[in-house]
């Protein structure tokens, strides 16, 4: 059962990964070398979002769920399985909340900088 909840774990925290080349913006008359440079202090900003924090709250609390979900299918043994999966699908959950999170801050960011922020 755990090489099943790994394989699990691993596909759910990479499917869960954006990142900043996923933002387009309108390039017309934008000084590209500029841009960079507000694209990295935005970044930075968004280096500030607890990433961390979510994954871990987002894990509790699917193992509570799982947990309690487990238990109602029969005993201690449904109920530890159950609580695994959820943390593992919790902790995807908010890994992925904060990752959106994050690239929200960076367009947002640019946005207050004049750039046309396509998506």
């Amino acid at each position: 059962m755990k090489p099943v909840l790994l394989s699990i774990a691993f596909v759910l925290l990479i499917s869960a990964c954006t990142t900043t080349s996923e933002i387009i913006i309108d390039e017309k008359g934008v000084d590209m070398s500029r841009y960079a440079e507000n694209l990295a202090e935005c970044q930075t900003y968004a280096d500030q979002v607890q990433v961390g924090k979510k994954t871990a709250k987002g894990a509790a609390t699917g193992a509570v769920i799982g947990g309690a979900i487990g238990s109602i299918g029969g005993g201690h043994r449904d109920a530890g399985e159950g609580a695994a999966v959820g943390a593992i699908g919790g902790g995807a959950k908010g890994l992925d909340e904060g990752e959106r999170d994050k690239i929200r801050v960076v367009k947002n960011c640019l946005r207050g900088r004049g750039y046309r922020v396509l998506n």
